[in-house]
């Protein structure tokens, strides 16, 4: 028997697509009329869940969180095979283990997965349901993404050799560091595809986006995602949550503050579920860099673009956080229509704003901070100073956010460590005059030689590559 309420169906936050069941929202990705899907209520985790759980592996617990929003075509059994599947590649027995490194302040540790990142918590969960669900129906999936840096290496280590999958991943072109870029590049399969586009991350979610919006290319490649836009990503990630929550004291109730680093939402959204379903959350912290729209919303109740910056913590050079729909649509009472329109504004706009009821709700779920690359370079030398420990860029600001706004004495603290530092090693090394070296299974990884097509920030030119490489229009031709 389940620890949970009943499985859920979803909708889409723009209120015009098919309800849907979780393996069509996985093999879907984005909603056809162009929102995110969430469920149509969130399941509610019963009090004594935390306890109930402690004491499970890493992979029978995500087993667990996964059943209501996997059900009931995907039950406890096959669930349970998949998730021992994806993590038994990981270098930590724990999968996801805590450090501590201050009093009440802790790390979780995000990068122990084959791409050294938090993506692959998620994903080597999803390239497993993909091949599941794929196999049962008899179909072939052509998948597109845009990365900052980490979903590209973890989605394409996923799917890489997949019979039925082909992946083309799109980066912004010398926006990324070396060791997330190769980890991308140097993959040699014959169904992954890396387009190096002259732009920004927004850029490549806007080919993305513009993508999907096709209707007509969606259904002749058979379109779906692996970004943060497929629901099945964000379930993936909330068990890391309840893992954390559980290990310090869940079982008891005391609520612990989860600090997360984050551009596009997608990590802290999933910490948002978590609270939403039962789990004992206290505050969440977002962390951003200079690129810090979600922080300027959280203060001022306004989203508004501005130009990418380049900093030291790439992942997060965003400025169109895809997943804040999602949130923003609670906000809005799930009124699709008045989302639809907002988003439109946006568009057209490059700014919106929320009522000062709308903002109170949000401020009430959510506290930001912001750090910029003197403060993030800072923070990593502290924490090497203080501990021994090396951490990247990203993980820092999550530290700093975690020291500015958590409060010890209320429950544990825990900041993401959503990165090796490996992967960033001239930030690690300028702050801490120490090189992070890049774990064995990786220490060729500049040896390997690349694959990358260069093409313009340009939906059409996107569409035309795929068109001659994916396997469905290339056995159709």
């Amino acid at each position: 028997m389940g620890i949970w309420s009943a499985p859920v169906n979803y909708i889409s936050t723009r209120g015009a697509a098919p309800r849907l069941g979780f393996e069509d929202v996985l093999l879907t990705g984005l909603a056809r009329d162009g929102g995110l899907y969430v469920p149509d209520a969130w399941p509610s985790l019963p009090a004594d869940a935390p306890a109930a759980l402690a004491g499970l592996s890493y992979a029978d617990l995500t087993a667990r969180v996964l059943e209501p929003f996997a059900g009931p075509t995907l039950g406890p059994a096959v669930l349970g095979d998949l998730t021992r599947k994806a993590y038994a590649p990981f270098h930590h027995a724990a999968v996801a283990p805590l450090g501590q490194i201050d009093r009440n302040l802790w790390l979780l540790e995000l990068f122990h997965g084959p791409t050294l990142a938090f993506k692959d918590y998620a994903l080597q969960l999803l390239g497993g349901l993909f091949d599941h669900v794929l196999a049962k129906r008899g179909e072939r999936l052509t998948i597109v993404g845009a990365t900052s840096g980490d979903t590209g290496s973890a989605a394409i280590e996923a799917v890489r050799g997949r019979d039925n999958i082909d992946i083309f991943m799109l980066h912004p072109h010398g926006r990324v560091s070396d060791v997330q870029r190769r980890q991308m590049t140097t993959v040699d399969a014959a169904n992954v595809f890396n387009i190096a586009i002259d732009g920004t991350f927004d850029d490549c979610q806007d080919i993305v986006k513009a993508l999907f919006g096709d209707l007509g290319f969606r259904d002749r490649v058979h379109l779906s995602a692996v970004n943060s836009i497929n629901f099945a990503r964000i379930a993936g990630q909330i068990a890391y949550y309840v893992a954390a929550a559980t290990a310090l004291g869940g079982g008891t109730g005391r609520p612990v503050t989860f600090a997360v680093p984050t551009g596009n939402f997608g990590n802290v959204f999933a910490a948002h579920v978590a609270r939403a379903m039962g789990l004992p959350v206290g505050r969440l912290i977002i962390g951003s860099n200079a690129n810090d729209i979600l922080h300027r919303f959280f203060k001022s109740g306004a989203m508004e673009t501005r130009a990418v910056v380049p900093t030291l913590s790439p992942s997060m050079d965003i400025q169109i956080s895809s997943n804040f729909e999602r949130l923003l649509f609670d906000l809005l009472d799930r009124d699709g229509a008045a989302l639809t329109q907002v988003m439109a504004d946006f568009r057209a706009a490059g700014t919106f704003a929320v009522s000062p009821a709308q903002h109170d709700r949000a401020t009430t779920l959510f506290a930001s901070h912001r750090l910029d690359d003197a403060g993030t370079l800072a923070e990593i030398a502290r924490v090497h100073g203080d501990t021994g420990r090396l951490i990247d860029p990203h993980t820092a600001v999550a530290v700093a956010a975690a020291r500015a706004l958590g409060d010890p004495a209320a429950g544990p603290v825990v900041a993401l460590a959503s990165a090796h530092p490996a992967k960033f090693p001239d930030a690690v090394k300028q702050a801490t005059g120490v090189h992070p070296d890049l774990p064995p299974w990786l220490a060729d990884l500049h040896e390997r030689p690349e694959h990358a097509t260069p093409l313009p920030a340009d939906a059409g030119a996107v569409r035309t590559f795929i068109l001659a490489h994916a396997a469905l229009t290339r056995s159709a031709a």
